[in-house]
């Protein structure tokens, strides 16, 4: 084999190997990240904490101790809305109410449990 030759195959199978290492790089960097989705029951979260402040409000038995589940109830209300927003960010996926999926797939990832995690009061 004459030296262009092998030039030439050397050439063409470092070009083959950058491609596919390129190809693999950009399947676990972008595809396959943005196959990945996360569901989160909001109404689940909200029905618990919604129980939680009712209990505490007919237990309590001064108005201070009503104030204090108001008060409980304004700060979830405030954590909630960020805790969502935060949700894409923690997963690196995209993120959708449990309702709005029909059945789970491989690639689906429940997030309820650190959504409640993240509006417990700190």
């Amino acid at each position: 084999m004459s030296p262009g030759a092998k030039s030439l195959l050397l050439n063409a199978g470092m070009a083959c190997v950058i491609v596919l290492g390129t190809l693999a790089a950009y399947d676990r960097v972008v595809v396959r990240p943005a196959q990945l989705i996360g569901v989160v029951d909001v109404a689940e979260v909200y029905r618990q904490k919604e129980a939680e402040f009712t209990l505490i409000l007919t237990r309590a038995a001064s108005d201070g101790e009503r104030e204090q589940a108001m008060r409980m109830a304004r700060s979830f209300a405030q954590r909630l809305p960020l805790a969502l927003e935060e949700l894409p960010r923690d997963c690196g996926c995209l993120v959708v109410l449990k309702t709005a999926v029909a059945a789970p797939a491989p690639r689906t990832v429940d997030l309820t449990a650190h959504l409640r995690r993240k509006v417990e009061a700190p």
